[in-house]
């Protein structure tokens, strides 16, 4: 661990705390058991003054074990118990003063305190029955109670520092372009926040990176047949019908300017809808003009329904559905047709060699030959359009046709 970093600083800083905690609590624990000692040692001499008082005077009499036990003492004269007492391995004397010709002992056996008084004329143990305070019990409970917090709050700052240590890998590997990691948090400290907006950046950045990836491809793509046809008709005769096609052309182009633009902020995340109420023959007259393929190519059979679309990015959509209908058909057509709301292009064609999910995919392409002249971006741009107008689509093959059916 670096000594700079933040977690190494937190470390020490408890570390020294906990230090500090411990000292002192021994500190004050010693200074409290002086205290206990001192107070028990005078209320044993004072214990031990009151019986010399008055056994010196009157013996044992029954004012004297009144007294006794009103302190909670009990006085013990059998020198054979005495005796056996003091012999015990386990006591700890202690001599506390003289009074009275009479020497005065501190006794502790098995944690029970008793006084010795030891003169020429007798010898007595008074036994203290008063019971014994578990301080020392209840000081570790609360040593321990407060490690415990103290340890709580210091491991949940740790975990909260935890996402640093994350957020600088990913931070690192930044500049590489590589978004993809999750980081989601229902936190609402500082850090959580900055890894979840940091989280929220990488996939729009990511979003950003794909539109232009398949912006450039799209171009790259969808650019081949206007160029195409440009270079064929400038070796022909500068006719008035090849003049108006060479115009199409350059209209052609600048509508997959346009076309490019809307798409890239479609996937992007940053195009808002213009949507209005538009008929189905417009908008599929519209996709064919994009797509620039012939009449025939594109049969309508349909309803001139109303759809509440945007209307460029609808035409994207229905063009590309017609462009992958044309190309991968037996018969070079199409048929648009619909039902009861639900847009269907149909072509004559062998069933998809992949669940349609796959080709949602940006760049996925099938096996066959035809597959493999496109850039797999149709259905992807198709898809995100799609699900824009919260519509979407179903695919089946039915009697040899492939049917794509775009449902509200």
């Amino acid at each position: 661990m670096k000594k700079r970093s933040i977690l190494f600083t937190v470390n020490i800083t408890f570390i020294v705390t906990f230090i500090l905690i411990s000292a002192g609590f021994i500190l004050l624990y010693n200074m409290h058991q002086k205290r206990e000692d001192f107070l028990l040692h005078k209320r044993s001499v004072e214990i031990a003054k009151m019986f010399l008082d008055e056994y010196s005077e009157h013996g044992v009499t029954e004012k004297l074990t009144h007294d006794l036990e009103r302190v909670n003492f009990t006085l013990l004269l059998d020198q054979n118990a005495i005796k056996k007492r003091l012999d015990d391995q386990n006591i700890k004397q202690r001599k506390l003063r003289h009074f009275k010709h009479a020497e005065l002992y501190a006794l502790d056996l098995d944690g029970k305190s008793s006084i010795y008084i030891e003169s020429q004329n007798f010898q007595a143990i008074l036994q203290d029955n008063a019971p014994v305070l578990k301080e020392t019990s209840m000081s570790i409970v609360i040593y321990l109670a407060i490690l415990l917090i103290f340890l709580f709050f210091y491991l949940s700052i740790i975990n909260k520092l935890k996402p640093l240590k994350k957020l600088n890998k990913i931070v690192a590997n930044f500049g590489d372009e590589e978004f993809d990691f999750e980081f989601l948090t229902r936190d609402e400290d500082e850090i959580s926040k900055l890894m979840n907006e940091f989280s929220a950046s990488a996939k729009k950045l990511k979003s950003i990176k794909e539109s232009r990836n398949i912006f450039i491809r799209n171009v790259m793509h969808e650019l081949k047949t206007p160029i195409t046809k440009g270079k064929f008709l400038i070796h022909l005769p500068q006719s008035d019908a090849n003049i108006d096609a060479m115009q199409k052309v350059f209209y052609r182009l600048e509508a997959l300017i346009n076309e490019f633009a809307a798409i890239e902020e479609l996937i992007a995340a940053k195009k808002e809808l213009q949507k209005q109420e538009y008929s189905l023959e417009d908008l599929v007259d519209n996709a064919a003009d994009i797509l620039m393929c012939d009449e025939e190519e594109v049969m309508k059979a349909f309803e001139n329904i109303k759809l509440h679309v945007d209307f460029d990015l609808f035409s994207i959509a229905l063009k590309n559905l017609l462009d992958n209908g044309i190309k991968y058909s037996s018969d070079k057509r199409v048929i648009v047709k619909s039902d009861n709301g639900v847009i269907i292009v149909e072509n004559l064609s062998a069933p998809l060699a992949y669940p349609l999910e796959n080709y949602f995919e940006p760049f996925f392409r099938g096996d066959d030959v035809k597959s493999n002249q496109s850039f797999g971006l149709g259905l992807y741009i198709v898809k995100h359009i799609l699900d824009a107008h919260h519509m979407h689509l179903i695919y089946e093959h039915k009697d040899g046709t492939n049917r794509f059916m775009v449902v509200p």
